[in-house]
């Protein structure tokens, strides 16, 4: 597969994991984001993240030849001529559609769009765009560098054409991509949403604490108990998502956030990415 060009919008902990993924490939690859600040600290994050893996000996090409194929760009308009543009930008529907439509403006018909939301719907974010049939959804999980499954998402009106070249993209970047339907939560959020609701309602009753929640659960085979997954993912992400997946289902049940989540969220507590979440994490 000839490797075009990708853009990134957004350049937070999952917008420059996604950058990474496709850089490391070879692909050319642009980072926007509206904050110069932002989208430099995207790309600091990336070249640290490449060295400590070259020091390893995980890398077979330098971090500066990685380096070379990215480029930070301050418009939207400056990323015409990519093949593809994943949108990786807040879980809010106003300013997603707001993207896709100034997206839908600058690129051709044969430009893939897609969204990296986690839960939201992609065909109400394609509705905004004069051409929805190439708008998808292509959710990575965090870190996106090292985690292996992408869901591709079809929308009500995504064509065969889109979703079979996101799946070869996924497949030429070394991941495990899974085709699935445009419902809330996807396949992995929707499961997921129970792992932790049920966790924070145990520690929420004072049935047990954290420690042992994480602890049981990584006994029983989970890798990462799901206080420490939170962390990992940040807990406004996390939030975000459950609160997405709940309204989507109009409050069932199950898919209720906790009290919890809110207070840590409000308290800027987001896990590693603020040195403080469900645990400390010391310089």
């Amino acid at each position: 597969m000839r490797k075009g060009t990708v853009t990134v919008v957004g350049a937070g902990t999952m917008g420059n994991g996604i950058v990474e993924v496709f850089a490391v490939a070879g692909y050319f690859v642009k980072l926007f984001d509206v904050n110069e600040e932002a989208r430099e600290h995207g790309i600091h994050a990336i070249l640290l993240r490449l060295q400590k893996q070259f020091e390893r000996g995980k890398l077979d090409a330098k971090p500066q030849e990685i380096m070379c194929r990215i480029q930070g760009i301050s418009t939207l308009a400056q990323s015409e001529g990519s093949a593809l543009v994943v949108e990786a930008a807040l879980e809010r529907l106003d300013v997603k559609q707001d993207i896709f439509r100034s997206l839908d403006n600058i690129h051709s018909p044969t430009t893939i769009l897609a969204t990296n939301t986690s839960s939201m719907s992609v065909t109400e974010i394609a509705s905004v765009t004069s051409h929805p049939e190439r708008v998808i959804g292509m959710h990575f999980f965090n870190p996106a560098p090292r985690m292996p499954l992408v869901e591709i998402v079809r929308s009500r009106m995504s064509s065969d054409d889109a979703i079979s070249t996101a799946m070869g993209l996924a497949n030429d970047v070394g991941k495990v991509p899974i085709q699935v339907r445009d419902t809330p939560g996807f396949i992995v959020n929707r499961v997921a949403r129970p792992f932790y609701n049920e966790a924070l309602r145990l520690v929420g009753d004072r049935v047990a604490t954290v420690e042992q929640v994480d602890r049981i659960m990584r006994s029983a085979g989970f890798k990462m108990g799901p206080f420490e997954l939170q962390d990992m993912i940040g807990l406004d992400i996390n939030f975000a998502a459950t609160r997405s997946t709940y309204e989507s289902f109009f409050g069932e049940p199950r898919f209720r956030p906790h009290p919890i989540q809110r207070t840590m969220v409000n308290s800027g507590m987001l896990g590693r990415k603020t040195g403080r979440g469900y645990y400390r994490y010391d310089e």
